[in-house]
């Protein structure tokens, strides 16, 4: 079961920050989820929401907000290629892009990580969007694509099928160990988020035989579970 530290490792560090990178890196994670947004001036940055705030609470749209802007409000704001440069080949990337984003930046900067080197099989790119997806794989067949769905199973299997994907990542309070099994028979990768608790610990233990991973933003709690 591989160990997929959410947006870096979110509960030891500040989410998708250096720090959270690095302390997911300490943990010996398997896979690094993190999100991706592009700025107006065309800059690919690493953030969940569409957009950031100061410690005042004034807000910022990425899609509107140049990266000079952007950092006068979050400092820490990290870009891809900033994150590319310090983890290196160190870990499988699991690479999520919000609905509505634009591709090509994101699809350039892959093809160019990939054209130094990074192996194609350690990058991972899932979206809740099929139309990302499809462009994705359009333009980078060999990267591996995972669908993202909040609770329906049934329809996470038509997308996948539709994109002949077979990793999925699922919010766990919709899993059961039925499911999961049926899945798993089917050939499918399942992957509940975000898990982090004692009894999410106790769920795993029940359905580790039938999942890919687990994402957690604390995966120095999952480690033993490997």
């Amino acid at each position: 079961m591989k160990i997929i530290g959410h947006r870096g490792a979110k509960g030891l560090a500040p989410e998708n920050t250096l720090a959270s990178f690095k302390k997911a890196l300490e943990h010996h994670v398997d896979q690094i989820e993190f999100d991706l947004r592009v700025t107006r001036d065309h800059i690919v940055v690493i953030n969940h929401n569409k957009e950031v705030a100061d410690p005042a609470g004034t807000k910022l749209l990425i899609r509107a907000s140049t990266l000079e802007q952007l950092r006068r409000h979050k400092p820490d704001l990290m870009t891809f290629q900033e994150f590319l440069d310090v983890i290196d080949h160190r870990a499988h990337l699991l690479v999520e892009i919000k609905p509505g984003e634009p591709t090509k930046q994101i699809i350039a900067m892959l093809k160019e990580d990939i054209g130094r080197g990074r192996p194609a099989e350690n990058i991972s790119v899932g979206s809740f969007s099929q139309s990302i997806l499809r462009q994705i794989h359009t333009a980078l067949p060999r990267l591996e694509l995972v669908v993202i769905e909040h609770w329906s199973g049934m329809y996470a299997t038509w997308r996948a099928r539709r994109l002949g994907a077979r990793r999925i990542n699922m919010r766990s309070w919709w899993l059961w160990r039925g499911f999961l099994r049926a899945m798993h028979r089917r050939g499918y990768q399942i992957s509940p988020y975000t898990m982090n608790s004692e009894h999410n610990r106790r769920r795993l233990q029940k359905w580790r035989p039938y999942i890919y991973g687990v994402i957690t933003d604390y995966p120095d709690r999952f480690k033993r579970l490997r």
